[in-house]
């Protein structure tokens, strides 16, 4: 079973950002299913690589129809992005570096924060962007 499970609940009305946020989701039960059954730390790797890699090119799309639309919550939203690409990019050099495994408490985060992100700071922005005209 997926640890995220995609639905309407987790739409932002932007058909671009919520194609964004599925891919980030698919990335997730991936990285799960692969810890789940057990495979080696260079798949493992290879999955948390394009975790981070998307969620940085993401989060520069959010970030860039928030400075042509001036979204009065920009820098906030900005700093949650610089925190968890801080997490996640920490966590992938010790990952890498042979000094943590892939834990369930790490997969807890990872689901954790995306579902968080997405149903609050994400959806705060989603009227805003519709009245701008992007849908």
């Amino acid at each position: 079973m997926p640890l995220i499970q995609w639905d309407d609940k987790l739409s932002v009305n932007v058909e671009e950002i919520d194609k964004q946020h599925q891919k980030l989701v698919q990335v997730i039960n991936e990285l799960q299913e692969a810890m789940q059954n057990r495979k080696g730390n260079e798949v493992l790797g290879k999955i948390i690589e394009e975790m981070v890699g998307y969620a940085r090119t993401h989060f520069k799309t959010e970030e860039a129809y928030f400075d042509k639309f001036g979204y009065p919550e920009a820098d906030s939203h900005k700093k949650e992005h610089a925190e968890f690409m801080k997490k996640v990019s920490d966590f992938k050099k010790d990952f890498d570096a042979g000094r943590i495994g892939l834990s369930v408490e790490v997969m807890n985060f990872l689901s954790d924060w995306l579902k968080n992100h997405i149903m609050g700071s994400d959806k705060n922005y989603s009227s805003f962007f519709n009245q701008k005209g992007l849908k």
